[in-house]
């Protein structure tokens, strides 16, 4: 096939920008949906930093919030260094392009390795830990004919389906994506193989901070990971309370292809990809399925234009006014514990999409709004 999708786009960060992004993104109340509502804003990460005491202010916030300090940010640059890894900024040419147009997409990836394979267009292969041996062959097979065909292999560097694929891809591309730090690998018996996959033609990547031990909510961002990056997810083995669902369910979300192995009904690791396919889920017995389903939108440069984006000079961008205190109070009457979407905020309120924007942002610094799936917000109720 022909990679198109694997020509760079995008903007490279200044030394002082990347220091700015790492610390908004690292700041208290700051995810990355908030990061990119904050760029949208301010114009930069650097006039953000300096407008958030205000703007947390203005959205009720009892408490002064905690910015991260420059120190702080260039020690964990410094940090990365020493490890061999780098931050690639969302708008950069090697940031994953298909994963910037997620919803809430990292603003800032922690990579190592071979950053060639984070534009490659990118196939997901997830399954269960406790693997069959015909599971893992069955992954294995995948991995390495996708992976000739010009596809980078992206996994969670689990054991048992996720080993599997990340070895039979280490020579034409595979992509580690980790819940901790990219120094706190887990399980502790894939270090090896991390060290494998950072030396030859691999990728690992992470949005969590050096020095983050994994915990059990990080995993499912990690799986947000997996889906983003690629064009589709292939599910081998999946019980049906598990990780791989999410990242199937996940992968259905981002308008991504979801492929299932059929298995035995009798077999407890199959329950969750035979649901899987009763629910529509692509039947998959060789790789031709997923080359064959894969292959019209790889050939397309789908993702090249960045979702957040920051220019390489200083906005001159004017700054909305803060609204007033009628507008600001007939945006909180509107909003209650229920998830809402925010164009109907703005329908019910009548007031200018901006400064909407603007109110939620408030609210949300001030750790007084709630975001959800698919764009939805909600007020935080007192305790």
């Amino acid at each position: 096939m022909s990679n198109s999708g694997a020509r760079k786009t995008g903007i490279a960060l200044t030394d002082k920008q990347r220091i700015a992004w790492l610390r908004l993104i690292r700041t208290e109340k700051v995810g990355p949906a908030t990061f990119r509502d904050l760029i949208n804003h301010c114009g930069s990460a650097e006039l953000a930093l300096e407008m958030l005491p205000d703007l947390s202010r203005r959205g009720g916030a009892a408490r002064p919030m905690r910015i991260a300090t420059v120190d702080e940010a260039e020690r964990e640059l410094a940090v990365a260094r020493k490890f061999g890894a780098a931050f690639v900024g969302i708008g950069e040419p090697d940031y994953p392009p298909a994963l910037r147009q997620i919803d809430g997409a990292p603003p800032l990836l922690a990579v190592k390795g071979d950053l060639s394979t984070a534009v490659l267009p990118a196939v997901g292969i997830v399954g269960s830990r406790n693997a069959s041996i015909s599971g893992a062959k069955f992954a294995a097979m995948i991995a390495r004919d996708t992976g000739r065909a010009g596809y980078a292999v992206i996994s969670g560097l689990a054991r048992g389906i996720d080993t599997a694929a990340h070895r039979a891809s280490l020579e034409t591309g595979t992509i580690a994506a980790m819940a901790g730090g990219l120094d706190q690998p887990y399980p502790p018996e894939n270090i090896g193989l991390l060290q494998e996959i950072c030396d030859g033609r691999g990728l690992a990547i992470s949005e969590m901070p050096f020095g983050w031990e994994p915990r059990a909510r990080d995993f499912p961002r990690r799986n947000r990971l997996i889906a983003g990056v690629a064009l589709g997810v292939v599910v081998v083995e999946a019980a049906s309370r598990s990780g791989s669902l999410i990242t199937a369910r996940l992968a259905g979300e981002f308008g991504r292809l979801v492929f299932a192995v059929p298995g035995s009904p009798l077999d407890p690791r199959c329950h969750g990809t035979n649901g899987l396919l009763k629910d529509g889920a692509i039947v998959t017995t060789e790789a031709a399925d997923v080359l064959n389903a894969l292959s019209p939108i790889s050939q397309i440069d789908l993702f090249s234009d960045p979702s957040v984006r920051e220019p390489p000079y200083e906005s001159e961008r004017p700054m909305l006014l803060p609204p007033g205190e009628e507008e600001r109070d007939r945006i909180i009457d509107a909003l209650g514990p229920t998830p809402v979407e925010i164009d109907d905020i703005i329908r019910h309120t009548q007031i200018q999409p901006a400064t909407v924007y603007l109110v939620l942002l408030e609210l949300d610094l001030a750790g007084r709004l709630h975001r959800h799936a698919g764009g939805l917000v909600s007020l935080a109720m007192p305790d």
